[in-house]
């Protein structure tokens, strides 16, 4: 009896162990906690709090009238939505420009840090970096003007060098062929922010062994070698991680640059979901038909997020969550 006892009072005792373990954690590291809690308290305001708003989806809102005297109509404005043919057609151009930025986003950054990773000559490969770096600060409506520039038929360096070289007979408006938009945009994207999204791959190379390039330059390997089975090996767990969490923001691509680079005449291929809902929605006040399209946004941005999380942890043995 008393053993049975005393095992009883062990296991009792045992949460309240922990809870002071828990307690004393805390306390231990409160100034961290301190420095966190402002970041929690901008995602809480600016990512959960604006979820409200996503009842008026289902009203047909009017500004100025209070949230019980609005008018609900269940999902009149998502029946809208579907019906709309111009809906198919901007949900065309956001999933190809968001596959193209994710094929060529994604790739180009891992390449770029492997080859400033093989880079011996320090200050040559500081200098690059902070070069390929210095883009993602740039504002798109800098970027904008001078991609536009650029690819101007008076005076764009582009049209010179295709005229000078004889590659066309006369300078090609780029900016007024639809055909030519998603390139565009890949394009000017992928210079913007390869050397900012190369970062993390250039970190994690950071962390692989150095004993495993000794020991692969011992047995003969060659550096493509050395790469192929060692650098990209070693960085595989981040690779993966951030090509889900890619695919999960797909349907995010946000729309600065397809506003400033679009224009009247390739409309059909510039309009994304984003400016959809400014277009259609803000612009028109139609807020709650506005916010149907943002709560379809995010949605499919979640179902994305979670398949692609469950195939790799599933084929992969890697997950975010």
């Amino acid at each position: 009896m008393k053993l049975i006892k005393k095992k009883a009072h062990s296991v009792a005792a045992a949460p309240l162990g922990q809870k002071r373990s828990f307690r004393q954690t805390v306390w231990q590291q409160r100034y961290l906690y301190a420095m966190s809690l402002p970041f929690v308290a901008w995602v809480f305001v600016f990512h959960y709090l604006p979820l409200f708003g996503w009842t008026m989806a289902f009203q047909d809102y009017r500004p100025g009238l209070a949230f019980f005297e609005q008018e609900w109509v269940g999902f009149k404005h998502f029946i809208e939505l579907f019906q709309d043919e111009r809906f198919y057609l901007v949900l065309r151009n956001t999933l190809v420009m968001s596959l193209l930025g994710l094929l060529v986003g994604f790739t180009f950054p891992i390449l770029f840090a492997v080859l400033l990773n093989e880079a011996r000559a320090k200050l040559f490969k500081k200098t690059v970096q902070t070069v390929s770096y210095l883009p993602h600060f740039v504002s798109w409506v800098v970027v904008a003007g001078i991609v536009t520039k650029m690819l101007s038929v008076d005076g764009g360096i582009v049209n010179e060098v295709l005229v000078a070289t004889g590659t066309a007979d006369k300078p090609i408006q780029f900016m007024t062929k639809g055909e030519w938009f998603w390139i565009i945009v890949t394009l000017a994207d992928l210079w913007k922010e390869m050397g900012w999204n190369s970062i993390i791959f250039l970190a994690a190379m950071a962390g692989v062994d150095p004993q495993l390039y000794e020991a692969a330059k011992v047995d003969g390997a060659s550096r493509w070698r050395q790469i192929w089975h060692i650098t990209l090996p070693g960085i595989r767990p981040t690779i993966l991680v951030v090509l889900i969490l890619s695919i999960g923001s797909l349907m995010t691509i946000g729309f600065e640059k397809q506003f400033l680079l679009g224009n009247p005449t390739v409309v059909n291929y510039s309009e994304v979901l984003d400016l959809y809902a400014l277009n259609y929605g803000i612009n028109l006040s139609r807020f709650s038909y506005g916010t149907a399209i943002g709560i379809f946004n995010s949605l499919v941005a979640i179902i994305l997020l979670f398949i692609a999380n469950g195939l790799f942890k599933r084929y992969a043995n890697q997950s975010v969550m």
